[in-house]
């Protein structure tokens, strides 16, 4: 079952090397996930699954060990998914985005306190099917932790990815207070048209999260919300 769960944000820009001057912008980020990652490790899980938004290509399963790289994003850096798995199955597919940054930050943190499994979901994913399959992945190990990476609304200003929509901050809002709350019913029913619209890659995530903390009785903690960009950024813990 599900014993704990970090929620960080995905952008590559998370990765100093990526943001190069702007770095400094995204440190209270960055440490929050770094603060998340250590709840789960005490947390003693015999699993960690990371979960994040990816395109048709990077939808699946991601083993131990499967290769992710920033070079798309002008910086010559590659990542693994954690310390295990097998360096030579370079015929696994790379991870996505979402992954390779979470890859990023467990090898920031050192993880070294369970085996490692990935997963990557079509921002598509219907609320239903999103609540079954977080059924299914709680069910993987007798005490399971997730780290589930996803944006929020990329429309909170001018200048963001999605242009201004009025509608962005009271979205963000509502989802920072759900996983501040560990709020599995408020989660649940995020609009996914909305979501949508509003460009919330973390949506699908998020209700994967909400399903596979069925019954687990976690308590939600909220350690950073920010729009540096425009775009909606939520760190928390679930315990």
């Amino acid at each position: 079952m599900l014993v704990a769960a970090a929620v960080c944000p995905c952008p590559p820009v998370l990765v100093p090397e990526v943001a190069a001057g702007a770095a400094p912008e995204l440190l209270a980020a960055r440490t929050a996930c770094i603060d998340a990652l250590g709840v789960l490790a005490a947390a003693r899980p015999d699993l960690l699954i990371v979960i994040g938004p990816a395109d048709p290509d990077g939808r699946g399963p991601h083993p131990e060990g499967a290769p992710g790289s920033f070079k798309g994003f002008g910086v010559d850096l590659d990542v693994r998914l954690g310390l295990g798995g097998d360096p030579g199955a370079a015929a696994v597919r790379p991870l996505p985005p979402s992954l390779s940054v979470a890859a990023w930050l467990l090898a920031r943190a050192k993880w070294a306190d369970a085996p490692i499994e990935g997963l990557g979901v079509g921002e598509s994913l219907e609320a239903g099917r999103c609540a079954s399959t977080g059924r299914e992945l709680a069910a993987r190990a007798h005490r399971v932790a997730m780290l589930v990476m996803g944006d929020g609304s990329a429309c909170r200003t001018v200048k963001a990815p999605g242009y201004l929509d009025e509608r962005a901050l009271s979205f963000d809002m509502e989802v920072s207070r759900a996983l501040g709350a560990a709020d599995l019913a408020v989660l649940s029913a995020l609009d996914e048209s909305l979501a949508y619209e509003l460009k919330a890659a973390g949506r699908a995530p998020w209700q994967v999260l909400a399903g596979a903390a069925e019954g687990a009785g976690l308590s939600g903690r909220l350690l950073y919300e920010d729009a540096p960009y425009g775009v909606g950024y939520m760190v928390a813990t679930w315990s």
